[in-house]
């Protein structure tokens, strides 16, 4: 087994890495035959979510491999390889199959223990069989992480450890309150019809919404997903589709938006939340104040106070001598001294910073014209480059303002988004979007549920390690036996050239004796290679069977091909 993946997810990059790096449908496929195509790789596989995009292949060389999937991931995604590779993982056969099994799991999803994963990691499977580029280790091992995922939810309550993408993200928008009494009574616009649009939608319509609006650019299948919810024994919701034209309309109406589509572009503008907000308030909706000064704060761009500022006080500077500093500058800012030798400058410093003088000299061992050249052409270069020098006043403490009460909620679940980032910043309304879950997932409780998923992930890897390797000494074995069988019917051959009037019974028994004899000394080397095959490291006893019995070579490998023959018309996900 040579299994190899190479990826990236939201434990590796930042959310606006994996949002330029998502790869569309047509881009899966083109990746998969590419990935093939390669040399190093004989299977391949993507798994592609809205926080992974992770290439799994068959390869027969490690470095080879690992530098042709990141170039092939790189080209697909559009992000530059040399951009791309520092938020690359990779995992190597153990190591490979330990990592997919966990995230079948849901231990690896930004919410622990969602198990929407499992449905994609089935459509990867049956992505990667539609286009014949898995083949027996890729179905294995699929298949195999689709049965220890089910394991793993209904043999533990790794579900109590984190809700799904869905839920977790309409409890951020509830701000904490109950996700049932915050959403009922609600009128609820959901853009797209995929699996996680459709989640979205049944999820509302449990919670209690009072109207579920269907907007997809398929109508038909907006129309079908209506209709379930309508259909629906445990809810009692009303639900219709509109065409995508009409989002902006219905965006007026919606208490809450739901949006998640395979748009490479916007769906939800910032133009067209602001339209829907004023169409629904009557009144201008402006950016937050809170946000803005925030946002300000962030950005370094904390503003100045004047040069006659109380805070001047005490300054060890002679004020007279800056009296033309621009407005805007503080004497506690380096703009309003450039010029001065550094021991005044580390006068001025220590002051600014409310402590004591430095002596440079003790720190440096250089005093005098050289070292003030250098500390006073850095603060010059530093001016020319942002446009002042950055002041040294510790900040001063800030007043929360407090936001308004949103009048529209917004759950963006797309990668890449689906509405524009500017959004955060507008008043009355309130945006939870991949960025924002991930950072109110970070400090999630980890249930005691998680340790036995993790003794359970444990036990299916060894378990097929072993069986990959046993396997992999089976067509040596079935060689093996067939080489014995040719030496038992050239045996028989012979004896009947030598015994022409042997008749039909007793040529039957001698015939069935040597094979019971050939059987009998086989069998105890073949159950026992199997055995230490399985073990870690028993990866040569293939070799050792092969050369210890001359088989040859091209024997073994028809035999493996057979078996993989077999495997592709009998495959199908678990």
């Amino acid at each position: 087994m040579s299994l190899l993946v190479v990826g990236l997810s939201h434990r590796s990059a930042p959310v606006s890495v994996l949002e330029r790096a998502s790869l569309s449908a047509g881009a899966q496929l083109k990746l998969l035959q590419d990935t093939v195509a390669a040399e190093p790789a004989a299977e391949a596989a993507v798994l592609a979510t809205c926080n992974r995009i992770e290439l799994y292949a068959d390869v027969d060389k490690f470095h080879a491999g690992v530098a042709e999937l990141s170039t092939l991931l790189a080209q697909h995604s559009g992000v530059g390889l040399e951009e791309l590779t520092p938020y690359l993982y990779v995992h190597y056969e153990d190591r490979a199959v330990h990592h997919l099994f966990s995230v079948a799991c849901g231990l690896d999803s930004m919410v622990v223990g969602e198990g929407q994963i499992l449905g994609q990691i089935k459509d990867s499977l049956a992505r990667a069989q539609d286009l014949h580029t898995a083949g027996r280790l890729l179905n294995d091992l699929f298949q195999q992480a689709l049965r220890v995922g089910k394991r793993a939810h209904s043999e533990t309550g790794i579900d109590r450890a984190g809700q799904s993408l869905v839920t977790f993200g309409l409890e951020q928008l509830s701000a904490g309150a109950e996700v049932q009494q915050w959403a009922r009574g609600k009128r609820a616009l959901v853009i797209g019809a995929g699996s996680m649009s459709s989640l979205a939608a049944a999820t509302l319509a449990r919670a209690g919404v009072a109207e579920i609006v269907v907007a997809n650019r398929t109508f038909e299948r907006a129309e079908r997903l209506a209709e379930i919810l309508s259909e629906g024994d445990d809810t009692d919701v009303l639900a219709r589709a509109v065409p995508m034209d009409s989002v902006p309309g219905e965006l007026t109406r919606a208490d809450v938006a739901v949006s998640c589509t395979g748009a490479t572009g916007l769906v939800l503008t910032a133009d067209a939340v602001v339209a829907s907000v004023e169409g629904r308030t009557g009144a201008p909706a402006v950016e937050d104040a809170a946000v803005r000064e925030s946002d300000v704060r962030e950005a370094g761009e904390t503003p100045l106070p004047g040069a006659g500022s109380a805070a001047d006080e005490n300054c060890p500077l002679d004020l007279s001598s800056v009296s033309s500093v621009p407005s805007g500058f503080s004497v506690m800012g380096e703009a309003a001294v450039a010029g001065m030798d550094a021991a005044t400058l580390e006068q001025h410093g220590a002051w600014a910073a409310g402590g004591t003088a430095v002596d440079r000299t003790r720190e440096t061992g250089r005093s005098g014209p050289e070292a003030d050249s250098e500390l006073i052409g850095a603060l010059a270069a530093t001016a020319t480059r942002v446009g002042r020098i950055p002041e040294r006043r510790r900040p001063e403490p800030v007043v929360e303002v407090p936001r308004p009460e949103p009048v529209l909620f917004l759950l963006d679940l797309a990668m890449p988004r689906d509405v524009d980032a500017a959004v955060h910043r507008l008043a009355g309304v309130r945006l939870v979007d991949i960025e924002s879950l991930a950072d109110a997932s970070a400090d999630a409780p980890m249930a005691a549920d998680v340790d036995m998923v993790r003794r359970i992930v444990a036990d299916e890897v060894a378990a097929f390690g072993a069986a990959q390797r046993a396997a992999h000494i089976t067509p040596t074995v079935v060689a093996l036996r067939s080489m014995a069988a040719d030496v038992v019917a050239g045996e028989i051959a012979r004896l009947e050239g030598r015994l022409p009037g042997l008749d039909d019974k007793h040529r039957a028994e001698i015939t069935q004796t040597v094979k019971r004899v050939v059987d009998k000394l086989l069998h105890a080397p073949t159950v026992r290679v199997k055995q230490l095959a399985a073990e870690p490291g028993g990866a040569g006893y293939a070799d050792a069977l092969r050369t210890l019995f001359d088989l040859d070579q091209e024997t073994v490998a028809s035999v493996s091909r057979a078996e993989n023959s077999t495997t592709e018309k009998n495959r199908g996900p678990a």
